[in-house]
């Protein structure tokens, strides 16, 4: 059907078809395309995911996708009572440069000069908000469960296991309403085009290719805290040659304030893999992705001393003044 669409309404014949993850993407003319579905997206979020891709694109960041018209000059194109848009990218040779600190620095450099106004997914100072809501409702699935008891071993996980996490979600909201008190903001601070969560493998494939679908407005410290937790996951022995790299890289180009250290941290302390993994479990139907959940959920339990050790000593392995820095008391020192 995707054919169908690139050659109806964009007058385009693929000479290829590329199966890039999970993604099929099309080449006509040595360029990329990528037709994405976006029925579920309001047509005020389409025009910023538009207006970003627009401004990396203009401000030198060769590697965005951006929108395509089609033939009729618009957009926005409906097939069969769904919504579709066409992204366009260059191909280029895999980048030289491998550290991903560098390229997320100037990633956010570009993006904070964007003047557009970003309301829709705009997530500066609503960490709060958004960490509050998620923990109500992730309470209530527990309250739930706590009162059915079906015997399923990954609910005698989460029953066991929710109290806990429930305290380090209090204590990074806690830490990020001290921080807003305590540290003031500098140049560094400002609202950058971000992701919803950023990771490693999102940027290190042969394409490189940065979706904006992917992206929201958000403090830089979020993509930094994101890349960080994945990288602590991935490979909990030995990521700290990893981590020193990707910081050292990050502030050759943009040196991160006390404000964004704090917040680094306190995004940390959300147990936000924990979070993800009750979620993903209770809103997938296969079985077999259930299990591999309940492992997951298995292995977070069996490791959370590591992890507390690792937030315990996070500002002495991220290479910065530990001294001036809070640190949760209860957490286990290095």
């Amino acid at each position: 059907m995707s054919e169908k669409i690139l050659e109806y309404y964009f007058g385009m014949t693929p000479e290829q078809t590329i199966q890039d993850g999970s993604t099929v993407r099309y080449m006509v003319d040595n360029s990329l395309y990528t037709i994405i579905q976006v029925t579920h997206l309001e047509q005020e979020a389409l025009i910023e995911l538009y207006e970003m891709s627009e401004h990396m694109a203009k401000y030198g960041d060769n590697k965005v996708s951006t929108f395509v018209p089609a033939l009729n000059e618009k957009f926005l194109v409906t097939h069969e009572n769904q919504d579709y848009v066409l992204m366009h990218n260059y191909v280029f040779p895999p980048s030289r440069n491998k550290n991903s600190g560098i390229k997320l620095a100037k990633f956010h450099e570009r993006g904070k000069l964007i003047q557009a106004p970003i309301s829709g997914a705009n997530r500066v100072g609503q960490w709060k908000t958004y960490w509050v809501k998620r923990l109500e409702q992730i309470e209530n699935v527990w309250s739930g469960v706590v009162q059915e008891r079906t015997g399923e071993e990954f609910e005698k996980l989460f029953i066991r296991s929710f109290p806990y996490y429930l305290g380090l979600c209090e204590n990074a909201i806690q830490y990020v309403t001290d921080t807003e008190l305590d540290e003031e903001l500098t140049f560094s601070d400002m609202g950058t085009i971000g992701h919803q969560r950023f990771r490693e493998n999102l940027w290190n494939n042969e394409m490189e290719i940065r979706n904006p679908f992917d992206w929201v407005f958000d403090h830089p410290s979020r993509d930094i805290s994101e890349w960080i937790r994945d990288c602590y996951f991935r490979n909990k022995r030995s990521f700290q040659p990893e981590l020193t790299q990707f910081l050292r890289g990050y502030e050759s180009v943009s040196p991160l304030s006390s404000f964004s250290w704090r917040l680094i941290y306190a995004r940390l302390l959300f147990p936000l893999h924990y979070f993800s993994c009750i979620e993903d479990y209770y809103l997938t139907s296969s079985q077999w992705t259930q299990k591999q959940l309940e492992e997951r959920l298995s292995r977070y339990l069996r490791d959370a001393q590591e992890y507390e050790r690792f937030l315990g000593s996070f500002y002495q392995l991220a290479g910065v003044g530990h001294g001036h820095f809070p640190v949760i008391d209860w957490l286990i020192p290095s």
